[in-house]
């Protein structure tokens, strides 16, 4: 048992860091290792994980999505204003698809056109904002359902629903990316796009589903954060492109595409997590935070590039 986890932590270096941070801030406070405490970390890490999955495939394929931040405040105004009418059903589906077809949009632009991801998403990044202020004129949409509030607020044998639903994307991840074609092509493409093509793959539309899945996963966190407000804010989203990947840069995918785990991801997120989470507790000012946070991503990247 203890060899197969020593085994774990050199396929998974972040899953140690994680312990070591969780055993730092514990040191320091002990209103940190606290059920409640990771119920609420864990709660907050939702929104970002849930983004930092789709990133994942957008990386392992060798891109970039710079867009999800602002895809994730048009898809949440839209749907909040169909849900706002009582329509919480046709207005959930409104925001995925709409943050599908952004997705959608992105990769058909990069893969078509063979445009850099870089600079394609940058543009839709603005387009998006764009949209969502011309949308919104500005103001924020509330008075949401409270059926709608469940799925923010709502707790299922006292553990948040947002907890469930970001494993439930976490497993069905993991389970494309080791199962199916879709992520054998997508860890291909990213490892050598040329071959992969002249291997007969159709690297036009797994690029477009990659890019796809993108922009869907970054309209669900943008539903859950949504219901958790009471509130969609057109300047949601502001910032999380970074955060995502950071996260999945943290738990180890390579920048270069083709190289990296959903696990890892997911390890990512929860040390940003908890990262933020011990800072507040210890009562580090906002103004040093950001600079602990980008020194971690930026000794991340450090390691992965001594490899």
């Amino acid at each position: 048992m203890f060899k197969k986890f020593l085994n774990l932590l050199r396929k998974y270096p972040i899953i140690l860091g994680f312990i070591g941070i969780v055993v730092f801030f514990s040191i320091l406070t002990n209103r940190f290792f606290t059920l409640s405490n990771f119920l609420n970390v864990f709660r907050q890490i939702s929104i970002n994980a849930i983004i930092a999955f789709g990133m994942t495939f957008v990386i392992l394929s060798g891109g970039i999505d710079l867009s999800v931040g602002s895809v994730f405040a048009l898809a949440a105004v839209v749907g909040a204003s169909i849900i706002k009418g009582g329509n919480v059903l046709l207005g959930s589906l409104a925001a995925l698809g709409v943050g599908a077809a952004m997705g959608a949009f992105n990769g058909a632009i990069i893969a078509k056109l063979k445009l850099q991801p870089f600079i394609v998403t940058l543009a839709t990044m603005a387009i998006a904002r764009s949209f969502t202020q011309v949308y919104t004129q500005g103001r924020p949409i509330t008075g949401l359902p409270s059926a709608f509030r469940e799925i923010g607020r709502g707790e299922l044998f006292n553990v948040p629903v947002p907890i469930y639903i970001m494993f439930a994307v976490f497993f069905i991840s993991l389970y494309i990316l080791s199962n199916t074609k879709l992520g054998l092509y997508t860890y291909s493409i990213g490892g050598n796009e040329e071959a992969t093509r002249l291997s007969g793959i159709k690297v036009i539309r797994y690029k477009i589903t990659i890019y796809t899945i993108s922009g869907l996963l970054s309209a669900l966190s943008a539903l859950i954060l949504t219901a958790r407000l009471n509130s969609a804010q057109p300047i949601f989203g502001t910032g999380y492109e970074l955060d995502a990947i950071a996260a999945v840069v943290l738990g180890g995918t390579s920048l270069a595409g083709g190289k990296g785990t959903i696990i890892g991801t997911l390890f990512g997120a929860m040390v940003m997590g908890v990262i933020n989470n011990g800072m507040n507790l210890v009562n580090v000012s906002p103004f040093y935070q950001q600079a602990v946070k980008g020194a971690v991503i930026l000794l991340a990247v450090m390691a992965e590039r001594s490899e």
